[in-house]
């Protein structure tokens, strides 16, 4: 009757500690949770931002390139127009030369303007002089409009290096036929590549931002920033190319350029009259920088809010054991106590009581279980001997090493090493079967061995165990605790009887 209040009373504490343990745990977890909430609402939001700014980046350059490439079209067909009336070899070249200058200085794009005769001839062109023997016939414009006679549309080739100045340019070309529809020439407007890297440097983009126009077979014909060695390179195996311009003219997607490896959001447009694709794309990383700064202040403040609740479920816990404090101690003498009783003082090895109600409890496992149980009779050989020679004392501590040595050759939870009295050593081995038990039993001979204890009254000069191995199997007999140790400690009999250090029964393991 006076152990039951006792109980409820401590359930009721228990009780209690869990309750403020749960509400401290609730408030860091909501606090954890609101501070990602709110990082991941931020980071959408930043994203989302910087998705909206690349595609208004995308149409702006990709609007710019087709103004320019529009007014060119307009200019190259009514030149072409003009030129197949009079035919190329009754046209005035200067007259022809000053209007060409004229339209260049009024198109700010135009690096150049030229007429070339079927072999590929300057005709005329907005420079001041023509260099002698001039010939284009090699350039890819030249071959494409001479070979493809149906093709009377404008075509834009990839940069090439201006032959008049060394300039990088983009040739934007038509195709001159004669009366009878035979190639007569090439009317070709060059486009500087840095018309459109000026213009993007008007705009405030991060250091790794880009801009990149390209023909739609992923030809690179401008960039920012600017970079030679990437003009004509080709995106083709991009994914922009591969996964999304595809299925659609325009888009957002989040890729790592195949250029220089930064991850960007790349936003793509490509123009509807023409075979161009412009990109524009915002460093990932640049974007999230301010993100980042907010998630460290964040964290801060959320660590320094879980500290002091930390601090406050401390104290409240603390008050909470305070009227445990007594009988913790009491129940942790008592533990020591059983702990002793159950324990080797000498070896820290479990004592013969501990094994006692232990093997009861293994053996009625194994017939439930239907599996194996290994038991060990370990003897030190000769040790009166030993004791005679070098004393109680160092017998002690030999017998301390062995068992040092035990414990290091077990190694599952359930086994169990026990000082069975004097200087022998048992071993339970619970679902070992016979050969798991005789390796358990060489290992712990071995270990032993190993040690090099010096022993003169031993045949070997050093300690050794002689071991006796005895498995019980449940499916195939019956026995009792008494039963199982009087089995091994007759093989230990046996392997003594043998010639000692030894294991016995001896088993062939492969």
């Amino acid at each position: 009757m006076t152990d039951r209040p006792q109980y409820r009373s401590d359930s009721q504490r228990r009780a209690i500690q869990r309750l403020a343990l749960s509400f401290v745990a609730l408030v860091i977890v909501a606090i954890l949770l609101m501070g990602l909430w709110q990082s991941w609402k931020s980071y959408n939001l930043i994203i989302s931002e910087a998705e909206s700014n690349s595609a208004n980046l995308a149409r702006s350059a990709a609007q710019h390139a087709e103004d320019a490439i529009k007014e060119l079209e307009s200019f190259s067909a009514g030149m072409v127009e003009r030129l197949e009336g009079y035919g190329l070899a009754n046209i005035e070249k200067e007259r022809m030369r000053r209007l060409f200058k004229n339209q260049a200085t009024i198109m700010t794009q135009i690096h150049g303007v030229f007429v070339y005769d079927k072999d590929g001839n300057w005709i005329v062109t907005d420079k001041d002089a023509i260099p002698a023997n001039a010939n284009n016939s090699d350039r890819e414009y030249f071959i494409y409009h001479k070979v493809n006679g149906n093709d009377r549309s404008m075509h834009i080739g990839p940069v090439i290096k201006s032959r008049s100045t060394g300039d990088l340019v983009i040739p934007v070309s038509r195709r001159i036929n004669n009366p009878d529809g035979s190639f007569a020439g090439v009317f070709l407007a060059t486009i500087r590549v840095d018309y459109f890297t000026k213009f993007y440097e008007g705009f405030r983009l991060d250091k790794q931002g880009i801009f990149v126009i390209a023909l739609r077979d992923g030809t690179v014909l401008a960039r920012r920033p600017f970079d030679e060695k990437v003009i004509g390179t080709s995106l083709a195996k991009g994914q922009i190319y591969t996964k999304h311009l595809p299925y659609a003219p325009s888009g957002t997607a989040h890729i790592t350029s195949i250029v220089d490896k930064v991850e960007r959001i790349n936003s793509y447009k490509q123009l509807d009259r023409y075979p161009i694709v412009v990109q524009a794309g915002l460093s990932k990383r640049a974007m999230l920088e301010p993100w980042y700064q907010d998630v460290y202040r964040t964290a801060i403040i959320i660590s320094i809010v879980i500290l002091a609740m930390l601090a406050f479920g401390i104290i409240l816990i603390r008050q909470i054991r305070f009227g445990f404090v007594i009988e913790k101690e009491l129940t942790q003498a008592h533990a020591a106590l059983e702990q002793m009783a159950l324990q080797d003082g000498l070896t820290g090895l479990a004592n013969r009581r501990q094994l006692d109600a232990v093997l009861p409890v293994e053996i009625s496992r194994a017939k439930r279980t239907k599996t194996p149980l290994g038991l060990i009779m370990l003897d030190i050989d000769y040790f009166k001997r030993y004791n005679d020679l070098y004393g109680h004392p160092a017998g002690d501590q030999c017998i301390k090493a062995v068992s040092e040595a035990v414990k290091g050759a077990i190694r599952r939870a359930g086994d169990l090493a026990a000082r069975y009295g004097g200087e022998e050593i048992t071993v339970l081995l619970p679902g070992a079967d016979e050969v798991g038990t005789y390796k358990v039993a060489e290992q712990i001979s071995a270990a032993v061995r190993k040690l090099s204890i010096r022993h003169e009254g031993s045949d070997t000069g050093y300690v050794t165990l002689s071991a006796g191995i005895y498995t019980y199997v449940p499916e195939t007999m019956d026995m009792t605790a008494d039963s199982l140790v009087k089995a091994a400690d007759e093989a230990l009999y046996l392997a003594k009887e043998w010639g000692r250090n030894r294991v016995h029964p001896s088993i062939c393991v492969l």
